[in-house]
């Protein structure tokens, strides 16, 4: 079950928009065979997430996406698994840098944040590579493309 909560006015999101992020979420979830997880979802402004980011990483300007995962090690069965937050300004602003849609942008930060609440990191070559995959495979799944 993912539950979104918009705390923000500075982007349009509209319903389909957040119905193509939660089913990238879920998507996500049945990959790594814990379909059923709990994960919430709030989607935030600049100056919100400016503060989590300071709060709880020590850095001072806004970023993407932030998770908080319920638990330090990879769930081993569906729970309640933690919380994602994503700047819609931010995702606005790459996803024109990157030259796609805002629907991809903040799909591709909601699978990435939830691979975060399962204990994926892109600390080595190898683990980024590994965590571009997965979010590549759950995003051509559902024909969400750059």
């Amino acid at each position: 079950m993912v539950e979104i909560a918009v705390r923000q006015d500075e982007v349009v999101l509209d319903s389909a928009l957040l119905r193509g992020v939660e089913m990238a979420i879920e998507r996500c979830l049945e990959q790594q065979e814990l379909a059923g997880s709990e994960v919430s979802l709030s989607i935030v402004g600049d100056r919100e997430q400016h503060a989590l980011n300071l709060q709880y990483r020590g850095v001072d300007r806004t970023t993407d996406v932030l998770s908080f995962p319920m638990e330090e090690e990879r769930p081993k069965e569906p729970g309640l698994l933690g919380d994602i937050v994503i700047s819609a300004p931010q995702a606005k602003r790459q996803a024109g840098e990157y030259g796609h849609s805002l629907q991809r942008e903040m799909a591709f930060l909601a699978v990435h944040g939830t691979l975060h609440l399962l204990g994926y990191d892109h600390e080595t070559p190898a683990d980024d590579e590994e965590m571009q995959r997965l979010q590549e495979e759950v995003l051509g799944f559902l024909g969400i493309t750059r």
